[in-house]
């Protein structure tokens, strides 16, 4: 018998053996069988799904949700494009703050909505002496004010109070941490906005690093939040390289450097694992960190590397010797050649075909590096997102010749490089289906077609947010299609993405998610 069956519905499978069905069998959580396998089979229950059409659940392989639960309840200055505008939104939320030696955190700053950086000054004649932190929307920069400055270790880089990159990792490190209850809270509001966009599985982009960490014991919140009933999807941690440290182990395992016990990718179950080793190469365009070959136009600096090119090669290197899937985040095509080279390196001192490296965001690829790409069998884990909420800025920082290289599609494929969907969340809009629509038509909110060439057909662009997504995270025998003996994890669309224009994919509404064969209705 069946614990249920899900009937008049129209499965895309993303199984070639059995592309479309109309009935579904679910047993213990898992995919029973199909069709004529499991139509007339008792079931526990029969669930009539009314036409709807159903998709393997969603997988983001680069998220990262304590971030965004937090900021989901952080005030924040999104929006305003008046300078004195924002100075009142600071005044007000510093002034409902009554504890003088608080800090208080602010989101939603952009510099390009403003067409200046603010100043640790004007922050200073509306903070009241408060320790102030405004985090840029990228994820790689902050504004503070004096208060916060004066705290910093001397020679720390900023520009009138913006700080980029390590600089805010240092600002960062003067706060206390969040305590496991809070960044388990944050992870679960976090995962049920994933839930309701059909997203079931994700991988956290990076845990108890300088940039993005907020706890030295941060992967124990993911478990507490599991325990605690706040995970409702499955999660895959990346660590930060910043944890890795000199190790005395036995010579002949040729590991330099590793966690404490040894721990790598691949420790967990299918709820909650250890997945990839995240290196940070460079930082991101919106910060004008990203390091490029040749300099942003209209600029006259190219951005820079996170570290000496040499240190980060060894990271990478050490990484790969301690076993680890690799997770390299690389933006602009500068950082792409520190992390090709370095990949190249570590596979010839230890070959491992297995591997299965990726290269975060790949932002700005030229064409001489995607040989090296499909060579090295690394995947592409793009943000389609970002073109479509940023892609008019971000091809005139580019320039005419650049910009058809940005965050491609059509080009990794015709390589024969896993092109790999994710969202970035909470740097952009994480629904799936909208990133999706992006990869066809290749056009930015208003309207600006961005590298044209780049656009993929449906099928490759939903293979990207499932089965691509399952293979970047190791999950290819569990997850990523409907396919008898997988995990029941499903998303409910109100529509076929294959029989709407394409303008509406984004619109698509999702009605429930399955996870483990249980119905989860789509509500944030």
């Amino acid at each position: 018998m069946l614990c249920t069956r899900l009937t008049n519905a129209r499965f895309l499978t993303m199984d070639p053996d059995h592309p479309v069905a109309h009935d579904l069998g679910i047993w213990r959580g898992r995919i029973a069988g199909l069709d004529k396998a499991v139509t007339s089979l008792p079931a526990r229950e029969v669930i009539d799904l009314q036409g709807a059409t159903v998709l393997p659940g969603f997988i983001d392989p680069h998220a990262h949700l304590a971030w965004t639960g937090f900021k989901q309840q952080t005030p924040s200055i999104a929006g305003r494009t008046r300078i004195d505008d924002v100075l009142a939104t600071v005044e007000e939320t510093v002034t409902r703050n009554s504890s003088p030696g608080a800090w208080v955190s602010i989101a939603g700053y952009d510099q390009r909505a403003l067409g200046r950086h603010l100043t640790a000054a004007e922050l200073d004649k509306v903070s009241r002496g408060r320790k102030l932190m405004v985090t840029h929307d990228s994820g790689h920069g902050c504004l503070v004010n004096s208060a916060v400055l004066d705290l910093l270790p001397a020679g720390i880089p900023h520009e009138s109070g913006f700080l980029a990159e390590g600089a805010m990792g240092a600002a960062r490190a003067l706060r206390l941490p969040y305590s496991q209850r809070e960044l388990a809270e944050a992870i679960g509001r976090a995962a049920r906005t994933c839930l309701a966009e059909g997203v079931t599985a994700c991988a956290e982009a990076g845990i108890g690093g300088a940039l993005f960490g907020h706890s030295p014991v941060e992967l124990g919140a993911y478990q507490l939040a599991r325990d605690s009933g706040l995970l409702p999807l499955r999660v895959q941690v990346m660590v930060s390289a910043d944890r890795l440290h000199p190790v005395a182990a036995h010579e002949a395992d040729g590991i330099p450097r590793a966690l404490d016990l040894g721990l790598r990718t691949g420790f967990g179950d299918d709820r909650l694992s250890v997945g990839a080793l995240k290196i940070y190469t460079d930082g991101g365009m919106m910060a004008r960190t990203a390091a490029l070959s040749s300099p942003y136009e209209g600029l006259d600096h190219r951005g820079e590397p996170q570290d000496d090119p040499e240190a980060l090669a060894e990271t990478i290197v050490d990484g790969h010797l301690a076993g680890w899937q690799l997770a390299v985040h690389a933006i602009g095509d500068r950082a792409a050649d520190v992390a090709l080279d370095a990949l190249e390196r570590a596979q010839r001192l230890r070959p491992r075909p297995g591997a299965r490296h990726r290269i975060e965001h790949a932002g700005l690829i030229r064409p001489d590096q995607l040989p090296r790409f499909a060579g090295l069998g690394i995947s592409a884990v793009v943000q389609p997102g970002f073109l479509r909420h940023f892609g008019d800025d971000y091809a005139a920082i580019m320039g005419e010749e650049r910009a058809p290289w940005l965050y491609r599609g059509k080009a990794f494929l015709d390589h024969g490089i896993p092109l790999v969907g994710s969202s970035d969340r909470p740097v952009t809009d994480g629904s799936p289906l909208t990133a999706i629509q992006f990869m066809v038509e290749r056009t930015s909110e208003s309207g600006q077609v961005i590298g044209p060439d780049e656009g993929i057909v449906l099928d490759e662009a939903l293979r990207a947010y499932t089965v691509a997504g399952a293979f970047a995270c190791r999950w290819e025998d569990s997850l990523g299609s409907l396919t008898p003996g997988k995990l029941a994890d499903l998303a409910v669309l109100g529509d076929d993405p294959r029989r709407v224009d394409t303008s509406r994919i984004g619109d698509i509404e999702v009605v429930a998610a399955y996870v483990d064969g249980r119905w989860s209705p789509a509500q944030r």
